[in-house]
C-alpha cells in the first residue's frame, strides 16, 4: 500500500485542533537547524532505514513524516509502513510547503 500524502494546510488544521500526531522529521541535522516544526523528532532517513533509530509512536499512532520538499518524506512514509506503522502520511510539499503555504515567516533553503 502506497503512502499517502497529507496537504501542509489540513495538517495544521489537525495541530490546530489538539490531534495528536507524531511529526517525524528524516532530514539531515543541518537542515533541521535552519527550521523545523515544533515537537517534530528528528530521525535522518538513513539511520531510519538502517535501523539505528525508531520512531518513539506506536505503530497505531497517527505519524506525519516530512523532508524538505517531500520526497524523501514519502520514502520514509513506505518503509513505515512496510514495518507496520499503519496510520502514517507524508507530508506534501515537505517544510518547504509548509513555510509557504502556512507559516510564511519560517526561513526557507
Amino acid at each position: 500500500m502506497p503512502a499517502v500524502e497529507i496537504a501542509p494546510d489540513e495538517l495544521k488544521t489537525l495541530l490546530d485542533r489538539g490531534e495528536t500526531i507524531h511529526l517525524l522529521d528524516v532530514r539531515e541535522p543541518e537542515e533541521v537547524h535552519i527550521c523545523t516544526l515544533p515537537g517534530a523528532q528528528n530521525i535522518p532517513m538513513l539511520q531510519l532505514f538502517s535501523g539505528l533509530a525508531q520512531p518513539s509512536a506506536r505503530p497505531d499512532a497517527a505519524v506525519v513524516v516530512y523532508c524538505h520538499h517531500g520526497i524523501r518524506s514519502m520514502d520514509a512514509a513506505e518503509f513505515l509502513l512496510q514495518q507496520g506503522y499503519t496510520n502514517v502520511r507524508s507530508l506534501a510539499g515537505g517544510i518547504d510547503g509548509w513555510a509557504a503555504t502556512c507559516e510564511p515567516s519560517m526561513p526557507r533553503y
